[in-house]
């Protein structure tokens, strides 16, 4: 999941004491029950201005206190979350946000991980959960592909289940022929009268007829 961002605009005067950079921290927890208290207590030692929370599961796209953390970013900065799960549960998503805040010349520090893409280690470190993160992509299209294409050499089709098979058709052909009411019939297979119209063509003046038949 990818959390775009756009780093407020400052003049070269009123960015003095800022040289170096801001560190922005950002706290997260899933739930309301649980405590904050240690992320910030971190966060704050390692010389976070300011820091940002949520409340939320990793997974969720409406996280206000990561896009406030975001949006308070500017060139020469760092996001600092305590550890990298805080910051997204999927290795594409963390990758893509981290790999963004490098192309703004903002820095990433995740504390109990001891990265911090200030450093050349830690650059090649998510370089390498980059690449990590591409061939897990492309596994994943090249397994779809071979189940494809798997599936078609055995006679199988990709998408939905079929409502009808071949013995439900066959079933209900019979019951129709030997004078049961087609909406028994449909009951009795688990599909809608609509359905077995649909599949049993022959029955349609039946069908028709018991349409307002109550």
């Amino acid at each position: 999941m990818i959390f775009s961002f756009h780093m407020r605009r400052t003049s070269i005067e009123n960015r003095s004491g800022r040289e170096n950079g801001f560190v922005i921290g950002y706290a997260r927890v899933s739930t309301e029950d649980q405590n904050l208290e240690m992320q910030l207590r971190a966060l704050k030692d390692a010389g976070c201005k300011k820091v940002f929370t949520d409340k939320a599961s990793g997974n969720a796209s409406d996280r206000t206190g990561l896009k406030e953390a975001l949006s308070h970013l500017r060139g020469g900065d760092t996001l600092a979350v305590w550890k990298l799960d805080r910051l997204g549960r999927s290795v594409k998503g963390l990758v893509d946000l981290v790999l963004e805040l490098e192309s703004q010349h903002v820095h990433f520090r995740s504390l109990t991980d001891s990265i911090d893409t200030k450093t050349p280690a830690g650059r090649f470190f998510f370089h390498v959960m980059a690449s990590l993160a591409q061939m897990e992509r492309e596994l994943i299209v090249e397994r779809t592909r071979a189940g494809l294409t798997a599936a078609k050499q055995q006679g199988r089709v990709g998408g939905r289940k079929r409502v009808m098979t071949e013995k439900k058709v066959s079933a209900a052909k019979k019951l129709l022929a030997g004078g049961t009411p087609p909406r028994e019939v449909a009951q009795n297979l688990g599909i809608s009268v609509p359905t077995l119209y649909r599949w049993v063509p022959a029955g349609g003046s039946r069908l028709e007829g018991t349409a307002y038949a109550k």
